[in-house]
Formats: structure tokens, C-alpha cells, sequence
């Protein structure tokens, strides 16, 4: 099996990648079991900081490495928070106090639409000139009052019209088959398939 390292800490993105990648001959190891260290982010795009986050993986270990970037865009607040999803209420990253900011932001304003973003940076190597790079949208709408008890972030006031629920309230095998991060997935998978 190839090695791959992936550009994060999370638990969850590492069980998730290392199922779905295991197919095509890759042993999805998290970046921590190479002692390397979160990169920077200082970017304002979801794609500028995922390449960043891929290459600074490949350049310490020498092996392809994955990385993603996720946040909420709302459309009333100007792409917001976006890149600033998990510190939108400053440090230390907090859940509650986004929700809480978001929600003080949005107080008095009727337009509610918002979306998940999720980019996938695969590189081969950390001079890759060419990254396989996909990218997966989840549109909704913001609610006021919190709902369901699954999910994490912005996920129990994240409403999906057409289901009536929000994504804390979906089982969590129909989360992860209609996220945003599903979908950067999917096309990932597809352009592995294809050979790329």
C-alpha cells in the first residue's frame, strides 16, 4: 500500500479518508504520526489554504498528502465567516460562541441562505505542479434556534429546506452521503478512478 498523510488531527476525517481511499492502494496515516505540525493558514480562500496545508505536509514527510479546508459562507454577511468558520468568535475555537456570533449577525436580517464548502487537495509530492483538487457545496439556510443533537460547528442551526431538518438532526450516514465534504469526496474518488 501507498502511505498517504493526511493534513490533519481530526479523528473522523482520518477514519472517513482511510475507508474511502483504501481501495485505491492507500494507507491513510494522520500527520501527527510524523511528529508534523498544523500549517498556517493565513489565506482568505478555502483553496489558496488546503494547498498549503497539502504541501506543508508532503515537504516534512515525503509522501503524497491530503488536506481539506471547510467552512460556512453566508450569503448576507458577505461570504462570512468562511475561512474564519472555527474561529469566527476568536480564540480558543469554540462552537458555542460561533453559533452565538452568527446568530447576534444575523439578528434582524430576513435573507438566511448560507452553504457548506469543503476543497480536497490531493498532492503527489510537494512540488506537484498539477494537485488533484475538488470541491463540494451544501446550501441551506440559517435558523435562530439550534436543533438536533448529532453533527458538530454550525450543524444544528444549518436548516436543509427541501429535508426539513438540519444537519444535527440527520442520521449520520445521510450527512456524510449529502456534505459538502461527501460530494469534495466523491469527485475525489471518481478522478482516482479515472487514473489521475
Amino acid at each position: 500500500m501507498k502511505k498517504l498523510v493526511l493534513a490533519s488531527g481530526n479523528a473522523g476525517k482520518l477514519r472517513e479518508f482511510g475507508q474511502l481511499l483504501a481501495p485505491f492502494d492507500f494507507e491513510v496515516l494522520p500527520q501527527s504520526a510524523f511528529d508534523v505540525p498544523e500549517a498556517a493558514e493565513p489565506h482568505v480562500t478555502f483553496v489558496e489554504n488546503a494547498i498549503a496545508k497539502a504541501r506543508h505536509a508532503a515537504q516534512l514527510t515525503g509522501l503524497p498528502a491530503l488536506a481539506d479546508d471547510s467552512g460556512l459562507c453566508v450569503s448576507a454577511l458577505g461570504g462570512a465567516p468562511g475561512v474564519f468558520s472555527a474561529r469566527y468568535a476568536g480564540e480558543p475555537k469554540s462552537d458555542q460562541r460561533n453559533n452565538a456570533r452568527l446568530i447576534a449577525d444575523l439578528a434582524g436580517v430576513a435573507d438566511r441562505r448560507a452553504h457548506y464548502v469543503a476543497v480536497l487537495v490531493l498532492m503527489r509530492h510537494a512540488d506537484d505542479p498539477q494537485p488533484i483538487v475538488t470541491e463540494g457545496e451544501w446550501h441551506g439556510e440559517i435558523v435562530d434556534v439550534p436543533r438536533g443533537a448529532g453533527g458538530f460547528g454550525y450543524d444544528p442551526f444549518f436548516l436543509v429546506p427541501e429535508l426539513g431538518k438540519t444537519v444535527a438532526e440527520l442520521p449520520h450516514e445521510e450527512k456524510n452521503r449529502r456534505s459538502h465534504r461527501g460530494q469534495a469526496l466523491a469527485q475525489l474518488i471518481a478522478r482516482l478512478r479515472a487514473g489521475a
